[in-house]
């Protein structure tokens, strides 16, 4: 248990009504009982011990990983980090290197189709390595580390046109994570980041950008089975380009980019003859580049395309240079990073409403159920959320615009940040109203969401009620680690209904009754 954890097993167990002799004499009970055992203290050094070191080494794989990315583009070429690797320790590391890619390979099944490593993939190539060397693992990750350092070298220039780079990439990402449910602001930071880059790093050029997205073509399904949405763009393309949609039967070379999966330029796009030009008050010739980058999820499966061309700018500088097309695949990767963690967001919330929809009928004395997601932050320095307020005639409101709570400024809320820092069920009566707060966690049992669940004079729901409310919770909890760890490039989604088959992310819902059915299918 940690500190707040023990704090809140204590407060639960004593309730609001116990008298401060008691409260003393358990306390001086507890002191006199509570013994840890050699053995015990030794099991728990090692386990921090074991721990630091795993968060050390992730650290230092982190940095490497970095270091060879030097164009921050999210990725490293596999074949490339081999050929590197193969002059390691001379026949025993091309043998331990061949085993580990083999390996990796079977673990990654996509690294044969797309050859590029994630920076999770690269630690679990250099982790298996080691394992295969003779001698101390760490030794070993150490020895390799200080090879692939010394293996790649950066200009001064370089690695400041580097580290500005990172740094734009990472405002996506904020972006994402500060804009709840709503996709406007990602979307803004993307185009954002282009701009500084090509004011930057590119020339100045005067550029188009827009961001497309794959979506099942239901309407007219005779021009494909799916269509290209383009959901933004840079603003003065947006009375042409904004929510229009490229069919496969129309000109183009979007769809091409999705089916080969990688990057598709083209130089001199009055000479390509397969381009389809949106804005029709362009210059009968036109002139300059355009490059189409495939936006990929953590599964390495195509969802949307980024797409930049330089029709507005007639000079000689209307090309796009290898590095700028490198870093563009950054981009993209930090998008798909950044679109799909908003994503898992509006899933907790469609997992949130389900639950709440099936619970109310079956709890009458249930007076009110409020939920909260919480925002990033430091320790104690973090915000709520209230996304979705339910009342007791099951009316729910959905806040797209959500009310932020500061601890500092909700002091008769403080149990709902009590019960985020402990990630453990608080208890408390707010002006003879009480209040039952249960956290939802992450996959490592930090708190992701809260429900305040408002039972009004009643101490306790009744014993069916109880059970049902209990029945929920557990559902709700299965639901969202599995959308956590969906999110994940180390598993593909496990689908038990055929519903899960044909759902897209809106129906994330259907996650909490697969769940309830299972349990239902172990109780018969």
């Amino acid at each position: 248990l940690t500190l707040p954890q023990f704090v809140q097993l204590m407060d639960n167990f004593v309730g609001e009504d116990m008298s401060l002799p008691t409260v003393k004499r358990l306390t001086a009970f507890i002191k006199g009982e509570y013994k840890q055992t050699e053995e015990e203290k030794m099991k728990q050094r090692e386990k921090v011990h074991r721990l630091s070191h795993m968060a050390q080494r992730t650290q230092l794989l982190e940095a490497l990983f970095e270091k060879w990315d030097s164009k921050a583009c999210g990725s490293l070429d596999l074949e490339e980090v081999v050929a590197v690797l193969s002059t390691f320790e001379g026949c025993m590391g091309k043998e331990a290197l061949m085993k580990a890619k083999e390996q990796l390979c079977s673990q990654y099944p996509q690294l044969s189709k797309v050859g590029k490593l994630s920076p999770k993939a690269f630690q679990t190539f250099i982790e298996l390595i080691a394992s295969k060397l003779t001698g101390s693992e760490d030794e070993a990750i150490d020895n390799l580390v200080r090879f692939l350092t010394t293996s790649v070298e950066q200009s001064h220039t370089k690695s400041l046109q580097s580290s500005a780079r990172r740094k734009w990439l990472q405002d996506i990402q904020k972006a994402a994570e500060t804009s709840v449910t709503s996709m406007e602001p990602l979307y803004k930071a993307v185009i954002k980041v282009l701009s500084q880059d090509m004011e930057a790093h590119g020339d100045n050029k005067k550029f188009s950008a827009y961001i497309a997205l794959l979506e099942e073509n239901w309407l007219s399904p005779e021009q494909g089975q799916v269509l290209l949405r383009y959901v933004a763009c840079t603003a003065d393309d947006a009375p042409y380009i904004l929510n229009q949609v490229l069919h496969r039967d129309m000109k183009g070379v979007s769809f091409a980019a999705i089916d080969q999966g990688k990057p598709i330029y083209v130089p001199r796009v009055q000479h390509h003859g397969n381009i389809h030009f949106w804005n029709s008050d362009c210059p009968e010739e036109k002139k300059g580049s355009l490059l189409v980058l495939p936006l990929y999820d953590a599964h390495w499966r195509v969802f949307g395309v980024l797409g930049l061309d330089t029709l507005r700018d007639q000079s000689h500088k209307s090309i796009f240079l290898t590095h700028e097309i490198t870093f563009y695949e950054g981009v993209c990767h930090a998008f798909s990073k950044a679109y799909h963690h908003i994503c898992m967001r509006e899933n907790v919330l469609q997992v949130a409403v389900t639950a709440l929809d099936w619970l109310h009928p079956k709890t009458p004395s249930i007076h009110a159920v409020t939920t909260y997601l919480v925002a990033p932050g430091t320790d104690k320095n973090y915000a709520l959320w209230k996304v979705i307020t339910t009342d007791n005639t099951g009316q729910k409101e959905i806040h797209r615009s959500p009310v932020v709570l500061l601890r500092e400024e909700n002091l008769l809320r403080d149990y709902l940040f009590k019960c985020t820092d402990s990630s453990e069920v608080t208890l408390t009566s707010i002006y003879g109203e009480h209040h039952i707060a249960v956290p939802l966690h992450d996959l490592s049992r930090q708190t992701l969401g809260i429900f305040d669940i408002s039972i009004g004079q009643h101490k306790k729901l009744p014993p069916q009620e109880q059970k049902d409310l209990q029945k929920m919770l557990k559902m709700a909890q299965a639901a969202c680690l599995e959308i956590l760890q969906r999110s994940l490039e180390e598993r593909e989604p496990t689908q038990v209904l055929e519903a899960e088959r044909v759902a897209n992310v809106r129906h994330a819902g259907i996650l909490f009754h697969r769940f309830m059915l299972q349990e239902l299918r172990e109780c018969v």
